[in-house]
């Protein structure tokens, strides 16, 4: 599986803060064999986001992970800019990683952490702490190379 990561931060992309969401994610995307394509951060900024989105999904990237923006402080707009741009938003996913993380933090109920097709790619917002990010995508796994799969298929017309 092709896999673009996306961190989004504010202070990550400025040289602030040093990113650890991204490696967190590739680290646990190579763990599971998948081939990550590219790593990009971006502020937390609605176009950048889906500029970043667009871009590696252009790029054949199946499955996108981001990291960071999911929250409810003002500047969290991930799930803003994932559904200006998405085809379908997959509730199943967000409601699984919020109801699995509840049994780890009572702050999990703040997520809005949510997968969507964009294109041909399956997009999934993950939490900004790397620990975070990391178990929401290990508790929808077994559902990603299926949803990877239909996101590509291509419309046949009649």
């Amino acid at each position: 599986m092709i896999v673009g990561i996306i961190t989004i931060s504010d202070r990550a992309s400025q040289g602030i803060y040093e990113d650890l969401g991204g490696p967190a994610l590739r680290s646990a995307a190579t763990g599971y064999a998948w081939q990550v394509q590219a790593e990009v951060i971006v502020p937390d900024d609605l176009l950048a986001i889906q500029q970043a989105v667009l871009s590696l999904s252009a790029q054949g990237c199946g499955l996108i992970l981001t990291t960071g923006g999911t929250g409810i402080a003002e500047r969290d707009l991930t799930p803003e800019a994932i559904r200006g741009i998405m085809r379908v938003e997959i509730p199943g996913f967000g409601e699984v990683m919020r109801m699995k993380s509840l049994e780890i933090t009572p702050n999990a109920i703040l997520s809005r952490s949510l997968a969507a097709v964009v294109q041909r790619s399956l997009v999934i917002a993950l939490p900004g702490k790397p620990q975070g990010a990391v178990e929401c995508l290990s508790f929808v796994l077994g559902a990603i190379p299926h949803a990877v799969k239909l996101a590509q298929k291509v419309p046949t017309s009649c």
